[in-house]
């Protein structure tokens, strides 16, 4: 008899903290934007004067001499045009999630390269919780809206775990050994299950042939019939529903006690 959990054979792997700011952890499997240098600041690509301008002054508003900052506006407009429900569309969920998702990609990549400033973590923490309850609340009125809004975004949406709190090897080997001896007890009672099943082919094979003896007998001494053919035929109709199921390969000891049938002599009126 197991004493230890050690004799149960079961093995817990402390598994791989991931921080909450980490793509993997948030759901961001990235973006299919594009930005290129060679493209124009955000409204710039409309203006008429900047059309029949030279291709000096052009070149002079593009993102190769622009802030970085611009790289980010141009991609966050192309992000909410994914999302937007009209042209003018600027305060509906969709384009919050879409804006935030845009800022959140961008402080991830920054973060990769510097990893030591620590008030972006924070706001990007803070993104990542705000998005996260935008997603919950949409995901709970609007199902099929959230399910497009992943797809568009590429995004996973990873709810908050059904058990709080850090991960302890004590608590983990509780659940593993309750999982453990739970599956045990389910085991036995489907071979109970089983082997109840194969009892019951056994009784209504049984059964049949008694209620024909019976039947016969009061027929032939003429006495007021007990068994009706309609109980007969449902007897054995039982019967062959319960034979054409399958006997598990670990009860086929029993399957010799299903042919089993009860002679004339066997039987006390």
């Amino acid at each position: 008899m197991a004493r230890t959990i050690d004799d149960y054979k079961i093995k817990w792997v402390r598994p791989v903290k991931l921080p909450s700011i980490d793509p993997r952890q948030s759901g961001d499997l990235g973006l299919n934007v594009s930005v290129k240098p060679t493209d124009l600041k955000v409204l710039y690509d409309k203006s008429k004067e900047l059309q029949d301008a030279d291709e000096i002054v052009k070149k002079m508003f593009t993102l190769e001499f622009q802030p970085r900052k611009e790289a980010k506006n141009l991609e966050r407009e192309k992000v909410i045009a994914l999302v937007k429900r009209h042209i003018c569309d600027r305060a509906s969920a969709e384009v919050k999630i879409a804006a935030m998702t845009t800022e959140i990609q961008y402080l991830q990549r920054h973060i990769a390269e510097q990893r030591r400033n620590i008030k972006f973590k924070v706001f990007l923490k803070e993104l990542i919780d705000k998005r996260k309850k935008f997603l919950k609340y949409m995901r709970r009125w609007d199902y099929k809206r959230f399910e497009w809004i992943l797809e568009r975004l590429n995004l996973i949406y990873v709810p908050q775990p059904k058990i709080a709190g850090k991960v302890s090897r004590k608590d983990a080997l509780r659940r593993l050994t309750k999982d453990y001896c739970d599956g045990i007890i389910q085991q036995k009672l489907d071979i109970f299950r089983a082997q109840l099943k194969e009892q019951q082919k056994v009784f209504f094979a049984q059964k049949v042939k008694n209620l024909e003896y019976i039947l016969a007998e009061e027929k032939k001494y003429d006495l007021n019939p007990t068994v009706s053919e309609k109980e007969i035929d449902v007897a054995r109709k039982k019967a062959e529903e319960l034979l054409k199921e399958t006997s598990p390969h670990h009860l086929s000891y029993l399957i010799p006690y299903a042919k089993i049938h009860l002679s004339k002599k066997d039987i006390t009126m």
